[in-house]
Parts: structure tokens; C-alpha cells; sequence
């Protein structure tokens, strides 16, 4: 894998650099049986999170991952930062690069806000998600969590269920399960599947089209109600036309598929309670594999001068 400087999408990944994130990942993950949770890798380094939106798994992942990696974490809220008092994006990275920090893990509701720190600052910058464009380490966490699971991702096929339009979740794991051979397709409110011509990926109907398309893995989505203008959708009637019941639940048991979901669950929207509990269910799989997934990303960056 060549040096590189930041992550921001997927599509900017090589496949070398995709493969070689994911092996390195598993290594990491070792790192978790042991007695001492800790590897020096990054001693010394500092890494900043950079979060304008709430998140909890995401932060909390990427801050596990750098302190297992033994590098110092600086947390950012612009909620209690000058921010509010109308500081610019740029103002604030000035402001921070003056403590010099080598890696900065960025969360904004504009897309593309990533992107822009990275052309201004010497730190690797990592796109924790912007706006309904990209969230690549979370794509890295869900092929990971697929390969282990199945042995690989190639010849796997998997339906991305809810709120595509919206969904940066949807655009980054479809793209890294296509790069690595796996066959995608969506489902969901005809209003939030955007067309998706000339991509390979197909779009059904309906749960009887996704049961006859034969998925290895459902993977639900959280309708983003924050970027909805006027959420159309009771809950107790999106559950019913797509989420995992209990009647749909028994399927996906007699058939052995995976469910997975990037989190946070809405119980009785999405899933069902029973699902959470479903053997295959691989939720809490995620959560785990992405400390290793973000500790591969941020070993595999190389802080430096500008391009």
C-alpha cells in the first residue's frame, strides 16, 4: 500500500489499499485477547475528533482505537467551542493545527466539509461522515464484519434496507462490497431509493423480492428523520412494509441470513426485539470490529506536507 494522507471516501481507495486495511484489521483485532489491549504504534501521536453532529459509536470507536494504538486523544465539541460564536471551519482548523496535531477525524452535516480541512492542514484526515455523501470506515468495519462471518465477501449477497436517498452508510458499503466482489441490492420507501442506473446494483420492490433475490445478509438502515423535512412514515407502519417482524424474522432464521444494522437500533422500526437476540444477528459484531477496522485506517495513514 502507497503512503497516503487521508480517508475520505472509498472511491479514492486503490483495491490494494482496500485489501490491505482489511488484513490488517484482522491483526489488530488480536490485539484484543491479549492481557495488555495496547500496541505503541502511535506513541507519541495526537488525534483530534472533530464532531459538528451527535454521535456516539463512531467517536467513541475512533477514540478506543487511537488510545489502543497508544496515541493521545483530544475531543473536540463545536457545541462548547467558538463555533457557536460564528468561527469558520477554517478559522477553528487554524486554530487547532497550532497544536500540531498528526491525525484529525472529522464529522460534518454539509458534504464534502472533510475534504476541505484535508487540503488545508498537514494532519491525515479522516471522514467520520458528511452529510448523506460518505462514511468509509464504516464500510470498512461492515466488510470486515461480513468476511469474518462468511469466510469472504466475493460471491456474498446483500440488501441494503430503508433510507437509501439520505444514507452515506448505504453509498460507502456499497461501494467497498461491489470493490471486493460482493452483489448488492437496495429496498426500501420508493421515495428514499434514488434511481441507481449504471451501477450494478438492483432495486426491490418489496420484502417478497428481497426473500426471492436470496440475500446472505439483510442489512437494515435508520430512517435519517433529522434529514427528512417532513418524516412521512408512522413507525408502527414503516416497521410493518420494511422492517425485520417477527413473521419475517422466522425466514431469515430457516434461511441462515446475517442481519446487520450500523446503528443506533430503533426497536420496532427497523428490527424487531427478537432479531436483536437472532444468532446471526451481527450488530454487536460491528461495534467490535470497528475499533479494529478505524485502528487498521489510522495505522495505514501517514501524516505529512500538503499536495
Amino acid at each position: 500500500m502507497k503512503p497516503r494522507k487521508d480517508l475520505i471516501t472509498i472511491e479514492s481507495l486503490s483495491d490494494e489499499d482496500i485489501r490491505t486495511i482489511l488484513e490488517s484489521a484482522v491483526s489488530m483485532k488480536e490485539i484484543f485477547t491479549k492481557s495488555v489491549k495496547k500496541v505503541p504504534v502511535l506513541r507519541g501521536k495526537s488525534v483530534l475528533t472533530l464532531f459538528y453532529e451527535p454521535s456516539t459509536r463512531t467517536r467513541s470507536s475512533f477514540e478506543v482505537a487511537a488510545h489502543r494504538l497508544s496515541a493521545d486523544v483530544t475531543t473536540f465539541t463545536p457545541s462548547t467551542s467558538s463555533v457557536v460564536k460564528g468561527e469558520s471551519v477554517h478559522d477553528t482548523i487554524d486554530t487547532l493545527m497550532s497544536m500540531k496535531m498528526d491525525y484529525i477525524i472529522v464529522r460534518h452535516k454539509n458534504s464534502g466539509i472533510p475534504a476541505v480541512i484535508a487540503r488545508h492542514c498537514n494532519a491525515s484526515v479522516i471522514n467520520a461522515g458528511d452529510g448523506a455523501h460518505a462514511h468509509p470506515s464504516q464500510a470498512f468495519l461492515d466488510a470486515f464484519t461480513i468476511r469474518e462471518h462468511f469466510g469472504a465477501v466475493e460471491g456474498r449477497r446483500v440488501v441494503i434496507i430503508g433510507d437509501i436517498l439520505h444514507s452515506r452508510v448505504a453509498r460507502s458499503t456499497s461501494c467497498i462490497l461491489q470493490r471486493l466482489g460482493a452483489q448488492v441490492a437496495f429496498m426500501g420507501p420508493r421515495s428514499l431509493v434514488p434511481p441507481m442506473r449504471y451501477t450494478g446494483i438492483e432495486c426491490l420492490a418489496d420484502w417478497d423480492a428481497v426473500f426471492a433475490w436470496k440475500p446472505d445478509v439483510i442489512y437494515l438502515l435508520r430512517v435519517q428523520n433529522e434529514r427528512i423535512e417532513n418524516p412521512f412514515f408512522p413507525a408502527a407502519d414503516y416497521h410493518h412494509a420494511f422492517g425485520v417482524t417477527e413473521q419475517r424474522l422466522r425466514r431469515i432464521e430457516d434461511e441462515g441470513m446475517a442481519v446487520m444494522h450500523p446503528g443506533p437500533v430503533n426497536r420496532g422500526v427497523e428490527l424487531c426485539d427478537a432479531a436483536m437476540e437472532y444468532k446471526n444477528c451481527l450488530v454487536c459484531n460491528q461495534v467490535e470490529n470497528g475499533i479494529a477496522a478505524r485502528m487498521s485506517i489510522l495505522y495505514h495513514l501517514t501524516p505529512g506536507t500538503l499536495s
